[in-house]
């Protein structure tokens, strides 16, 4: 997985924006912000909060532990009816590996399929 230094940096840089920018939001200097996306430095909780509300990903993204951006309202949100993110989420894992790789197979097979369709069009 990627380090957070270079999440943020790769986040800021996808938005076209200059540290400066991104200091400003954060309340803090561009000279120390830089350090931050170096990796000399670490962010303080209240500036990762805020850039994962401006981002609008998870802290846990940000901070490099997960590879999900969505944070805890992704898992909530509806895939079909009452079926949620979540839930789907639980019963992959509740598979044992060869389960786990039949769903991954089948998610390739149906992005696939709609790639197919969609050049059809």
């Amino acid at each position: 997985m990627k380090k957070s230094y270079e999440i943020i940096r790769g986040l800021r840089e996808d938005k076209d924006l200059r540290q400066r920018d991104i200091a400003e939001i954060i309340g803090t200097t561009q000279q120390h912000y830089s350090r931050c996306e170096q990796g000399e430095c670490d962010l303080q909780t209240r500036a990762i909060i805020k850039l994962a509300d401006f981002y609008n990903v998870s802290t846990d993204y940000l901070l490099g532990r997960t590879e999900c951006q969505q944070g805890i309202e992704a898992l909530n949100q509806s895939l079909v009816g009452t079926y949620t993110t979540g839930r789907l989420l639980t019963e992959i894992l509740s598979l044992n590996n060869i389960g786990r790789c039949a769903v991954v197979e089948y998610i390739g097979l149906q992005k696939l399929k709609e790639k197919i369709h969609k050049t059809r069009e």
